[in-house]
């Protein structure tokens, strides 16, 4: 009992600082956030003073035209209407013509007659709105003196608005940079007071963890499994699996269909209750947790995701809202605060969203966040699955066949994303997969099971020279 309640303090203490530290990291993060709203202000401003300043610089430009110039310049466009209309009314009467002396040739002088006249009639109609169009833009008599004179005073004119919008964005970034001072210094307060609460914390989950039996684990090695056993009935899926998985590398696990893979993922992720055995796994705290000890639904509160061999995605819901969905965990406002939608709220949703933003970025999905699923490449929607496991802060990656019904260009992009994660995001992945040539390109370390038991473990070279695994698996030499 005594151990219980030990056990549980200590998953209440973790619980507690890792609510600390988020709250650490979400005050950081909103600093971020407020530089780029105060951009995006700026830019706007910014540019709503050069629309105006450019409306002033455009009346003196005209000034500075000669008639002619201005006439062809302010008339160009509606004399370029005016033609393609009469083109095509001259071309109508042309045809019309030919169909007339088509039904009788013994009339060709009275239609010839008749279509001239028209010809002219069109033509005088199309030289008065011409003549119009032009007396519409015609500009007043300009000497070279005036023209020389309003170009001076353009010249003038350009470089007054240039340094008074110059003088306007210094204004703005200095008004900008007060304002971030203020909030960085309310920030760095209120951290100062969590990391004290922090410190506390920490102190007591040493103290705890003194007076507790704890499990050791090499300082590389983020996941062990020890004679891991499922059963169902009397059909063994998994019997006695033992491995270890190093941090940081791309871990693969393979064997034929029926061989016990995806039965691991789900012992690993506790959807599966193992029979035996002991999965051991570090935590975001750094700490050696045993995952048998903890529901389903917490394990990805301790770092591990994964994604399932169909792809998952919720298919009323744009891209970008599909990763603010599973960024659920990370949300520190209560159902209330939700509800109502209350300043922190409106704070951690404003972060979560430039960290989806940033996420579609990296991995180049930024151009179909406001998409539907419905429709898009199959390759696009498993980058987009391989995209919202990074919203929960993820240490372990657990990708159940992501390379399946993909072809061999998806394939590509798929490795270079899942390298680009693994480095970027520093991010440990764990994968089953079928497509042999993926699999030896992308992982460092490979786990090859058939009828659930451990055949070999070892390099891609290793794996593909081991002669156990080529009989087994490969089918022989």
């Amino acid at each position: 009992m005594v151990k219980m309640t030990k056990k549980f303090n200590f998953h209440r203490l973790n619980h507690l600082i890792d609510q600390i530290k988020q709250k650490i990291q979400y005050n950081e993060s909103y600093l971020l956030v407020i530089q780029e709203k105060q951009l995006k202000n700026r830019i706007k401003k910014v540019n709503e003073l050069k629309k105006k300043n450019q409306v002033q610089i455009f009346e003196i430009w005209k000034k500075t035209l000669t008639p002619e110039a201005y006439t062809e310049i302010f008339s160009k466009k509606e004399i370029e209407k005016l033609d393609r209309s009469f083109y095509w009314k001259k071309r109508a009467s042309t045809h019309l013509f030919h169909k007339k002396v088509k039904a009788d040739k013994s009339l060709y002088e009275d239609i010839k007659e008749q279509y001239e006249n028209d010809l002219a009639k069109l033509n005088k109609i199309y030289l008065s709105k011409k003549a119009s169009i032009l007396s519409k833009h015609a500009l007043g008599t300009n000497s070279d003196y005036i023209i020389k004179g309003n170009q001076e005073l353009l010249r003038k004119e350009e470089k007054r608005l240039n340094e008074e919008l110059k003088a306007f964005e210094a204004q703005l970034i200095l008004d900008d940079q007060e304002k971030y001072n203020l909030e960085s210094a309310k920030i760095d307060e209120k951290n100062l007071l969590l990391s004290a609460k922090l410190e506390e914390l920490e102190i007591k989950k040493a103290s705890l963890l003194s007076g507790m039996t704890t499990h050791e684990m090499p300082d590389d090695v983020i996941l062990r499994l020890t004679g891991l056993r499922m059963q169902f009935g009397g059909l063994v899926a998994v019997d006695n699996l033992t491995f270890d998985v190093k941090k940081g590398e791309v871990f693969g696990l393979i064997g034929p269909n029926g061989a016990g893979k995806t039965t691991v993922f789900n012992c690993i992720t506790q959807f599966y209750k193992p029979t035996a055995g002991q999965m051991l796994y570090r935590d975001k705290n750094h700490d050696i947790v045993d995952l048998n000890d903890f529901a389903v639904h917490d394990v990805i509160k301790h770092g591990i995701v994964r994604t399932f061999q169909n792809v998952e995605l919720i298919w009323e819901l744009s891209i970008l809202d599909n990763l603010l969905i599973a960024s659920h965990t990370q949300y520190q406002s209560n159902f209330f605060g939700h509800l109502i939608h209350s300043t922190r709220f409106k704070k951690e949703e404003e972060i979560l969203k430039a960290k989806a933003l940033k996420i579609l970025t990296d991995l180049g999905l930024l151009g179909y966040k406001d998409f539907y699923p419905i429709g898009l490449p199959y390759g696009v929607l498993k980058l987009v699955e391989l995209a919202r496991t990074l919203m929960t802060n993820p240490k372990l990656i657990i990708l159940d066949e992501p390379a399946a019904g993909l072809n061999d260009l998806e394939s590509e992009k798929l490795v270079s994303t899942i390298r680009k994660i693994q480095k970027e995001y520093d991010c440990t992945i764990f994968l089953v997969e079928h497509d042999m040539g993926l699999v030896m390109k992308l992982c460092d370390t490979i786990c090859a099971i058939s009828f659930g038991k451990k055949l070999a473990i070892g390099t891609p070279k290793e794996i593909q020279a081991n002669k156990i695994v080529q009989e087994a698996y490969l089918g022989g030499e």
